[in-house]
């Protein structure tokens, strides 16, 4: 079957698409497509311009033998500032407001699309990152670890609060939950990461940091690196903060139950500066 152009760059784009961070060598696109080389490079230039252009992603090409393109999922500066803004319209609705200064964000967290989107805005902060694993608890952060995960084409690992018969063996701490301090325990299978392993970790919510905190401490557990930290929401609590270095994209000053009213900022995403 000879392949026309456009159907190729279709073709192609499509396959770059669902294959982020992964090596793809030429010779692939050229067996399959039974094209020579030379086309298929020009076919790239094409994409590559295009997904600069609309700010969809780099297309960064490795020489060599071995080497091959890469396509790395990246978001513009413009783009994230509007999906936190529009998260923060979101959450600053009163009836959201829930005992104890939680917010209900349940319908965002199962939103598949914006979720697809606040993936790819953490993802092209650690882009340029070696990432192995996406760790998160269960279970509001799942979706956001998956999202993530999606856009840099990795496996997600689940803490849980209790042991799990479909688990296996698992490795268990006791850390102290940073906001009620009470002694409480984590719990993740042995099978899911191998020594070594650089991981970031991922949550919906961190209001002083003890959970996140207590999945740093199974990190040493599996002899696995942190990699990074990224939150949805933080709440404003500088003086009692267990965690220091982390991503969050939105930061929850203020929530007056008598009044409903939900004081919200953007989080220190910009702050920080672009790894």
């Amino acid at each position: 079957m000879k392949w026309k152009r456009s159907e190729r760059l279709v073709d192609m784009t499509y396959y770059l698409l669902e294959h982020p961070h992964q090596l793809i060598p030429l010779t692939y696109f050229s067996d399959l497509y039974q094209s020579a080389k030379s086309s298929i490079s020009e076919d790239l230039t094409i994409v590559k311009e295009t997904f600069e252009e609309k700010g969809i992603g780099l297309l960064t090409t490795v020489p060599g033998a071995a080497g091959g393109v890469r396509y790395i999922p990246k978001m513009s500066e413009q783009e994230v500032k509007h999906i936190i803004q529009e998260l923060i319209i979101q959450l600053r609705q009163s009836d959201r407001l829930l005992p104890g200064g939680y917010l209900f964000m349940t319908d965002l967290l199962g939103n598949p699309d914006f979720m697809n989107r606040v993936g790819k805005v953490f993802a092209s902060v650690f882009a340029e990152q070696q990432i192995d694993v996406i760790m998160t608890v269960a279970t509001k952060g799942i979706s956001i670890a998956h999202a993530i995960a999606r856009h840099l084409n990795v496996p997600v690992v689940v803490v849980r609060r209790d042991s799990k018969v479909t688990e296996g063996s698992t490795v268990s701490i006791n850390y102290v939950s940073g906001s009620s301090r009470r002694i409480q325990t984590m719990v993740l299978s042995k099978r899911s990461m191998k020594s070594g392993q650089r991981v970031l970790i991922t949550d919906d919510f961190m209001k002083v940091g003890g959970t996140v905190n207590g999945m740093k401490s199974l990190l040493e557990e599996f002899e696995c690196e942190l990699a990074g930290i990224a939150v949805l929401v933080e709440a404003e609590h500088a003086d009692e903060r267990l965690v220091d270095d982390y991503y969050s994209l939105v930061k929850l000053h203020e929530v007056n139950e008598k009044d409903r009213i939900i004081e919200l900022s953007e989080g220190n995403y910009f702050q920080k500066g672009r790894l």
